[in-house]
């Protein structure tokens, strides 16, 4: 099957290495029909701090590159919007929507997605040692999201088993788990009905699998979810990476087609 899209990407505007135009030349040698770009939020309490003005050169920058590519590649200004984060969205074309903080309760953030010593310490003195509380936890704040953001993806379901082919915080296989997860799924789609699957973790090493896990893409093909595929591109030169192995996760899975998005909307596009 042809790459259609990567929708999830991120430029030197925040914490990707590489200037948008780079990632441009990129998607067309790649063959790509669209290229989506998604910075993170530019928000107080964020660990992904932009450049002074980054999200309005950002922006600018996209937008113009819109212009320039126009007749080789559609480009699409997205945001990877923080839950929590509180910022308006009404310059980008789609957003995803992500959760990288649980949020206690004195109103403190409280980040996960770093590495292992953040992780451990975060489990120990938030949650009294026990992995599975946090696990719960993030699923109970995960399927609150149409209360802050109307977002058009979700990204990254289940992003808090990032670590865990690493260090086992949580057995992230077990029915404990895996209800909690469902129960988010099923509180979500009806108002997020599409999801991605998610390889960036794998390009960056902590992961073997693609996000989400397959137990979970299965309760998502039951609950209706429809699936985009993206890199969460950090780096050009994994702008598709693990592409192949996810297409047969989710075809192992259930799924007969794939979504991706155009300026008019989403489409599917059969798996073959």
């Amino acid at each position: 099957m042809r790459y259609w899209q990567n929708l999830h990407t991120h430029t030197y505007f925040c914490d990707g290495k590489d200037a948008p135009e780079e990632l441009v030349k990129e998607a067309i040698r790649l063959g790509l029909t669209s290229l989506g770009f998604s910075g993170h939020a530019d928000c107080y309490y964020s660990n992904y701090p932009l450049p002074e003005h980054g999200t309005e050169d950002c922006i600018a920058e996209v937008n113009r590159l819109k212009e320039v590519y126009r007749d080789q590649l559609e480009i699409l200004l997205g945001f990877e919007y923080d839950m929590y984060c509180g910022i308006d969205t009404a310059p980008f074309d789609y957003v995803l929507g992500a959760m990288h903080y649980l949020r206690d309760r004195e109103g403190n953030f409280l980040p996960f997605d770093r590495d292992i010593e953040n992780m451990e310490n975060l489990i120990n003195n938030h949650f009294g040692g026990d992995g599975m509380a946090f696990a719960k936890q993030y699923y109970r704040e995960i399927a609150e999201m149409p209360r802050y953001v109307n977002a058009d993806i979700v990204a990254h379901f289940d992003t808090i088993t990032k670590l865990c082919e690493k260090k086992r915080f949580f057995d992230y296989e077990s029915r404990e788990y895996l209800d909690a997860a469902f129960e988010a799924v099923h509180a979500l789609v009806e108002k997020i009905p599409v999801f991605e699957v998610n390889t960036g973790a794998m390009s960056r090493g902590y992961r073997t699998v693609p996000y989400p896990t397959a137990p979970i893409l299965r309760e998502m093909k039951n609950a209706g979810v429809h699936l985009v595929l993206s890199s969460d591109c950090h780096d050009k030169r994994y702008l598709t990476y693990g592409f192949d192995a996810a297409l047969d996760l989710i075809r192992a899975c259930g799924f007969d087609e794939i979504y991706y998005l155009t300026k008019s909307g989403f489409r599917a596009v059969p798996l073959r």
